[in-house]
């Protein structure tokens, strides 16, 4: 019998979360906002130059940059699966958004601000590093979404994802 989990995690590890997948077509509407604050950064940025053209690429990157938190990846492959880690620190379970398509991985997050409250009233906590992730990962290999195992540990994304021709072999050998 096959374990549902990647790997057995050590006494020593964090304790770790497993994340459930969202709906890509769900997770694309979400991102399209995040994708329309980039366009009006970058038409302002457009605008701040005098209405310059030529500069649409650094505009663009320009308020990537500024709206968006840079997330480091990496990616091992096996013969039967791939795995990915993205480091997510400081992002909770709950501010995560996560969609897995045959040949690629999306990640969306938003922090959520934090309010403390005084003897005046509210004061909200206001961090000016951008708070919202939106990562893509385009996979080499096919990839059985519904077969993934994602797990939120220590700041750490951690995707186990088994090859769709891996499978395919698998069920023809079975089968046979």
């Amino acid at each position: 019998m096959k374990s549902t989990r990647a790997f057995q995690p050590q006494q020593s590890d964090p304790p770790s979360t497993l994340l459930s997948l969202r709906n890509v077509e769900d997770l694309r509407w979400e991102m399209q906002q995040v994708q329309l604050a980039i366009a009006r950064r970058a038409y302002e940025l457009f605008e701040t130059r005098g209405c310059e053209h030529g500069h649409d690429w650094e505009d663009w990157f320009r308020a990537e940059s500024e709206l968006l938190r840079p997330v480091s990846v990496s990616m091992s492959e096996s013969d039967d699966r791939i795995s990915v880690r993205a480091n997510v620190f400081g992002y909770e379970e709950n501010e995560l958004r996560v969609s897995i398509e045959p040949r690629c991985i999306t990640i969306m997050g938003k922090k959520e601000v934090s309010v403390t409250e005084t003897a005046g009233g509210k004061v909200e906590y206001i961090n000016w590093y951008p708070d919202q992730i939106l990562q893509f990962i385009d996979l080499a290999t096919e990839v059985i979404p519904e077969s993934a195992v994602v797990e939120l540990q220590a700041g750490l994304l951690k995707f186990e994802l088994p090859k769709a021709a891996q499978q395919k072999v698998e069920t023809a050998a079975t089968a046979a």
